[in-house]
C-alpha cells in the first residue's frame, strides 16, 4: 500500500475506532433509537470509504503489477481474489 493511502487509512480508522465508541456510548445511554441508527450508518458510510480507497489503490498498484510484469497465472490470482471480494461485498 502506498505510504500516503497508508497514513490516509489509517487516520481515517483512527476516526471510525471513534465513532463506534461514540455509537457503543449512546446504547449505554439508552439514546434514541434513530439516533443512533443515524451514527451507524454514518460508520458504514466511512468504513465504505476505506474500503473503495483501499480497492483503488490495489487496482492501481497490485493488480496493475500482476498485468505489467506477472505471469498468467499471477494475473489470474490477482481476478480470482477481486471477484471473490466484490462477490462478498454484495452479500
Amino acid at each position: 500500500m502506498d505510504d500516503k493511502v497508508k497514513k490516509s487509512q489509517l487516520a481515517r480508522l483512527g476516526r471510525i475506532e471513534g465513532q463506534v465508541r461514540g455509537v457503543a456510548r449512546m446504547i449505554e445511554e439508552d439514546r434514541y433509537c434513530i439516533d443512533v441508527l443515524t451514527q451507524i450508518r454514518a460508520v458504514r458510510a466511512a468504513l465504505d470509504r476505506v474500503e473503495q480507497e483501499t480497492l483503488s489503490d490495489h487496482l492501481q498498484h497490485c493488480v496493475a503489477h500482476a498485468f505489467h510484469a506477472g505471469d498468467e497465472r499471477d494475473r489470474q490470482t490477482k481476478i480470482d481474489e477481486l471477484l471473490e471480494v466484490l462477490d462478498n461485498r454484495r452479500r
